[in-house]
């Protein structure tokens, strides 16, 4: 018993290299089949629990060992919570696995994967830190592949990768009839075969034109002041690039420019030298004590738009009901202090351009970026930063997250970080820039504008809609027939 746990813990691991860091793409196809093997082949329900609660928690850990120090005395709590994420489709693979028949297959084809994105949509909830370890997001180094998201979000790609992965898993099932056998692995073939196709035949977008993004990239930085400073002799720098905007990541501005009108001055004479509009981030007081992290978008003239940051970290930038939970902050690295929310998107209009602004954990939300598309933004520019986790795979991973929002909005995207990794890429997820988080300095990437209005654009999340509605239906199916049992006996 203790073997199969271990060995479950192993497969959630060996998942979650699939993504950023290590980047295994590919074994995302295949990665659940060893699991889905164990779960068919459990000799109970409650060892169907324990090997999909085992594998969650390896895979998570593993995914995410980066923000476990930061957890403190609660990681092993947290661990304990998070392997609960796995167990209803552990328990529905269970049921439809142990026993497989033809019509098993047809409906594990459908059941499985919806279990999966309906799991995956709820718990990527604002408040339980948004959509991190997507499974559908590992596919943002496959760009034939990673188109599904136009179609359907990062659910659709979750989706379908789960089906091939149980369509594999009954064709190496033991003692199972031919006919399900080829039913599983056919299913499997044919879904890969036209993902994959699909990607290969979409056309290109129209180019409307070219925009030449800066950005700043000074790592860590101690001191308001010294950030400033940083960022002002790396501006310089980029004099006679010629670039439309600059951009300074999350937090670049540790002071009020309402309140400093010397740190007004340089950000307006910054951007009046460099003869273009400067985006830059302040975290900082305002009068009245308040902070919020605001984009900035600076002229010579001064500050022509701000966007408040709507979509805050729980915990890192606010504690959730901080009158019971507030004493958190003193056992781990919790926000002492709460931010405060904006109110809506924006836009800002910079050389000609309609541009869309967010501000990093906005980053992992594909419904911020649909807004924006609505909104006809030309580019998405997302101002970073991520000090805390510095030289982890949490900046691979977020840099990652840029490609799948480029293909899902049908727009180009672009983030600046402060300390990471920043990245861009063009509408359909191929890397325009990859500068790594140990680099210091500015650079300038060319980004290819285009509009297109995405299925995924117009339709919302229809996926996991659809899932729930499967996942309803075949609950209701199984409590219908044990009703009749009951009667029957």
């Amino acid at each position: 018993m203790w073997r199969s746990r271990l060995l479950a813990v192993a497969i959630g691991a060996c998942l979650a290299l699939a993504f950023p860091a290590a980047d295994a793409w590919w074994w995302a196809w295949a990665g659940l089949v060893p699991l889905l093997v164990l779960l068919a082949r459990a000799g109970s329900w409650r060892q169907a629990t324990w090997l999909s609660w085992c594998a969650c928690a390896g895979f998570f850990t593993t995914l995410h060992h980066w923000v476990l120090p930061f957890l403190g005395v609660f990681a092993p709590l947290a661990v304990l919570v998070i392997g609960w994420v796995w167990v209803p489709f552990g328990l529905a693979a269970h049921a439809l696995l142990r026993r497989v028949t033809l019509a098993r297959v047809l409906t594990a084809l459908l059941v499985l994967p919806s279990v999966w994105v309906v799991t995956e949509a709820l718990r990527s909830w604002k408040h339980l830190g948004g959509a991190w370890g997507l499974l559908g997001a590992a596919q943002w180094r496959a760009p034939a592949v990673l188109q599904l998201a136009a179609l359907g979000g990062v659910w659709l790609l979750s989706f379908v990768l789960v089906a091939v992965n149980t369509g594999l898993a009954v064709a190496v099932l033991p003692g199972i009839g031919r006919r399900a056998r080829l039913a599983g692995g056919g299913a499997a073939v044919a879904l890969a075969v036209l993902a994959a196709g699909y990607g290969a035949l979409r056309p290109e977008p129209a180019v409307t034109g070219v925009m030449r993004v800066a950005g700043v990239q000074p790592g860590i930085v101690p001191g308001p002041e010294r950030r400033i400073a940083e960022h002002l002799r790396l501006t310089r720098e980029l004099a006679g690039r010629e670039p439309d905007v600059i951009v300074w990541g999350q937090s670049s501005v540790g002071l009020d420019p309402a309140r400093r009108p010397d740190v007004d001055r340089r950000l307006r004479a910054a951007a009046a030298e460099a003869g273009s509009d400067l985006l830059v981030n302040v975290d900082a007081a305002d009068p009245s004590g308040r902070i919020a992290k605001s984009a900035y978008q600076y002229t010579a003239g001064g500050v022509v738009n701000t966007y408040v940051k709507r979509r805050l970290a729980p915990f890192g930038e606010y504690i959730p009901l901080r009158p019971l939970l507030g004493w958190v902050a003193g056992a781990t690295e919790a926000a002492e202090r709460d931010r405060v929310t904006g109110d809506g998107p924006a836009v800002f209009e910079v050389a000609g351009r309609r541009v869309g602004p967010l501000i990093s954990y906005e980053s992992t939300f594909p419904d911020l970026r649909r807004e924006l598309a609505r909104l006809e933004v030309d580019v998405t520019i997302t101002q970073g930063s991520l000090t805390t986790f510095h030289g982890s795979w949490a900046h691979a991973q977020q840099a990652s997250f840029e490609a799948l929002r480029a293909v899902e909005s049908g727009r180009p995207a672009v983030l600046v970080e402060l300390d990471g990794t920043s990245a861009a890429f063009d509408a359909r997820g191929r890397r325009l820039a990859w500068v790594p988080h140990d680099h210091r300095g500015a650079f300038v990437v060319e980004v290819p504008l285009s509009r297109e209005t995405t299925p995924y654009v117009r339709l919302g999340d229809w996926v996991p809609a659809l899932a729930a509605g499967v996942v309803a239906a075949a609950g209701l199916s199984c409590a219908v027939r044990r009703l009749r049992h009951k009667n029957q006996d």
